[in-house]
């Protein structure tokens, strides 16, 4: 009696049904240019390091997806509830100031980041 062994692998054609594969970013192809730095088909999120002079950073996007530029800002604006002194502080909100398309560049002194997607 002959067997067929066949590896048990995702066709390339057939949609992912994990949902950790649709949180994945895509890697983008092409450069990302922060100040002097160039990054190489870049992913996920960049520090954007703002110059000690003042002088506005550049931001070039040669790759093929849209970069956002990230501020966080302190979201602190109430203080704690009263008799509760050792409450956690609230994470800092992430906030979208400026969305470069492929081909853009900017330059800015605001930002804390740059992401990718």
């Amino acid at each position: 009696m002959s067997r067929w062994k066949r590896p048990l692998t995702r066709s390339a054609t057939t949609p992912s049904d994990d949902p950790a594969d649709s949180r994945t970013p895509a890697t983008a192809s092409g450069f990302l240019t922060i100040g002097e730095t160039t990054y190489i088909d870049p992913e996920g999120s960049y520090p954007l390091d703002h110059r000690a002079d003042g002088s506005a950073t550049l931001v070039i996007n040669d790759t093929d997806h849209d970069i956002t530029i990230v501020t966080e800002r302190n979201s602190h604006h109430s203080p704690a509830p009263p008799g509760d002194p050792a409450a956690p502080p609230t994470a800092p909100a992430r906030t979208a100031g400026l969305v470069l398309a492929p081909g853009e560049r900017a330059e800015t002194r605001e930002g804390d980041s740059v992401r990718v997607g």
